[in-house]
C-alpha cells in the first residue's frame, strides 16, 4: 500500500484517485489511523435513497411514471436515436444559442 500523509495527498489528488481508481492500494495518514481510498460502485437507486432520503414506494412510483411518458413517445414517434458525436454536437449548439 502506498501511504501519503494529508499534505502530500493534497498536492496530487487528482493523481491518487486515478490510482485507486485503477486498483492501486492508497491509503492516507491521518492521526494513527491510515484511511484507504477505493473506488466504489454507486447504484442510481441506492444514491436516490441514501442521497435523498427517496423510499422505495417513492422509486418505484418514478420508475412507473418514467416508463409511462418513455411508452407514451414512442408510440407517438416522438424518440430519435443518436450517436455520440451527433449528441456533442446537438448540445454544442443548444449551449450557442
Amino acid at each position: 500500500m502506498q501511504t501519503l500523509t494529508i499534505t502530500d495527498a493534497k498536492k496530487n489528488l487528482g493523481r491518487w484517485l486515478l490510482a485507486a481508481a485503477e486498483g492501486k492500494d492508497i491509503g492516507i495518514i491521518c492521526g494513527a489511523d491510515i484511511i484507504a481510498l477505493r473506488k466504489v460502485t454507486v447504484e442510481s437507486a441506492d444514491y436516490a435513497q441514501r442521497q435523498y432520503g427517496v423510499t422505495d414506494g417513492q422509486l418505484d412510483a418514478f420508475s412507473r411514471s418514467t416508463d409511462r411518458r418513455y411508452q407514451k413517445l414512442k408510440h407517438d414517434g416522438n424518440l430519435t436515436v443518436t450517436t455520440h458525436e451527433e449528441l456533442r454536437r446537438l448540445l454544442a449548439k443548444a449551449a450557442r444559442d
